[in-house]
């Protein structure tokens, strides 16, 4: 037998990544083309959320991946995977069976060509079976091929899951810290606008203002109070979305998260490699090569069926009236062989034809998830690159809007000035500030984007 599994050679194509497949291109592999402001070529870390250098963060992150519903799904999937796969493999070990049997009975006296009726019997069975499958043509290898592949895709998608709910925590963070952040800013344009709106009133009182400005600062103070509202709903929002991605109720969200009040920062350019190894970390790329793995296999599958299937056996035991079980007159063995051919009909060659179609459906899908997410990269580094610079803009309009609010102050306490003129700089400053506010969180927001495109949070 071990000389005859020997020239078994399995049918069908033996895998590998298409010279041709779009993971091979020198473009693919290079640097990224909008790879610009405040990043560099340095290897992206598995774990990016400690960039940040936020404990709070960190501890969200690492509860997430332990408990989050998404992951244990994935995980329960893998495990599912696992056991086909040994399912696959249990077709290459030899069968073994046994039986025993008692029972009382009258045979049939016709049965045996008699007219007189047969006595009752004590009549009894045992039996042992050994069987293997002759993997001639490798159908039960391609079958393993598949299903090891399968489990591989598998484990990448739960990398996969753990990239993207990694990603969740970090926007989730991010929002609840901003919305704090822009609630104490809204907190002081509300106390300005109570400070302006009682010395507008005091001075329309005196009669030096027309009451027409005391309706106006009232609205000015309305409509900052309003804008508390969306701030504190977005700030409950997150938390309760940190909650559902820590695998917890909303009544028990991470109370640790409230005590962010400014929103996470890097100290250093961002990290992305290159294309190559963007290529080599990215989990959906691995879960998709793999079921390209996968595909290929399965036409050898579905190949092997156009060839015979061959199978040895070995039985043995002894059947009989039950007081002579086990001697010679009642015992029985077997050895031989079994060949079971269906000849092939254009179904069985159509089959192939499908498993080869399939093959080509996950090559293009392949190739697909390979240029997304290089699009996804580019596109993020863009977007990161731009906002960039549109926060560098609004720090200098905030620090333009700071200094006009000082020199206004000065000349109202010299007397050049208008006794209010200070209470549109002061409006005009907290905008910026409300504005530099929202486009630092858009940075944040468009690093986690990146970190996400990049893979991080798995490595393969």
């Amino acid at each position: 037998m071990p000389l005859m599994l020997a020239g078994c050679a399995a049918v069908g194509p033996d895998y590998h990544v298409p010279p041709k497949a779009a993971i091979n291109a020198s473009t693919a592999q290079g640097a990224f083309r909008e790879a610009r402001a405040r990043t560099s070529g340095d290897p992206l870390p598995a774990r990016w959320w400690h960039l940040y250098d936020d404990p709070v963060l960190d501890r969200l992150e690492e509860q997430a991946l332990a408990a989050n519903t998404d992951l244990r799904t994935a995980a329960a999937h893998l495990a599912q995977a696992g056991s086909v796969t040994a399912v696959a493999e249990g077709a290459k070990e030899v069968e073994f069976g046994a039986s025993l049997g008692v029972q009382r009975a009258r045979l049939s006296a016709e049965s045996y060509l008699k007219d007189e009726t047969l006595p009752v019997f004590n009549l009894g069975s045992a039996s042992a079976t050994m069987s293997y499958q002759v993997d001639l043509f490798g159908r039960i290898r391609r079958s393993v091929e598949a299903a090891k592949a399968d489990e591989e895709a598998s484990e990448a998608t739960l990398g996969a899951v753990g990239v993207t709910v990694a990603a969740q925590v970090a926007r989730a963070y991010v929002a609840q810290c901003s919305a704090s952040e822009a609630q104490g800013l809204l907190q002081q344009q509300v106390a300005r606008q109570e400070e302006a709106l009682s010395a507008v009133r005091r001075l329309a009182q005196a009669g030096r203002l027309p009451q027409g400005d005391v309706t106006r600062m009232e609205l000015r103070l309305a409509q900052a109070q309003a804008a508390l509202a969306p701030q504190q709903a977005r700030s409950r929002a997150a938390l309760y979305q940190l909650a559902y991605l820590l695998g917890r109720a909303p009544a028990d969200y991470p109370r640790e998260a409230e005590t962010c009040h400014a929103i996470p920062q890097l100290r250093q350019a961002l990290p992305t490699g290159d294309g190559a190894a963007l290529l080599r970390r990215r989990p959906d790329i691995r879960a998709a090569e793999r079921q390209l793995a996968a595909a290929t296999a399965r036409i050898g599958v579905a190949t092997a069926d156009l060839y015979p299937q061959i199978g040895l056996g070995l039985s043995g035991g002894s059947i009989g009236l039950l007081q002579d079980l086990g001697q010679g007159v009642a015992n029985m063995w077997s050895l031989g062989s079994l060949i079971r051919w269906n000849i092939p009909s254009g179904g069985a060659r159509a089959k192939v034809q499908v498993a080869r179609a399939g093959a080509d459906v996950a090559l293009a899908r392949f190739d697909g998830v390979v240029l997304a997410a290089l699009r996804e990269t580019e596109t993020a580094l863009s977007t990161y690159a731009q906002d960039h610079e549109r926060h560098a803009a609004l720090q200098r309009a905030m620090a333009a809007a700071d200094l006009s609010l000082q020199e206004t102050v000065t000349l109202r306490r010299a007397g050049k000035a208008p006794l209010l003129a200070d209470l549109g700089e002061q409006q005009n400053a907290l905008m910026a500030r409300s504005a530099e506010q929202s486009a630092r969180e858009n940075l944040a927001q468009d690093q986690i984007n990146l970190f996400l495109a990049l893979g991080g949070g798995w490595q393969n």
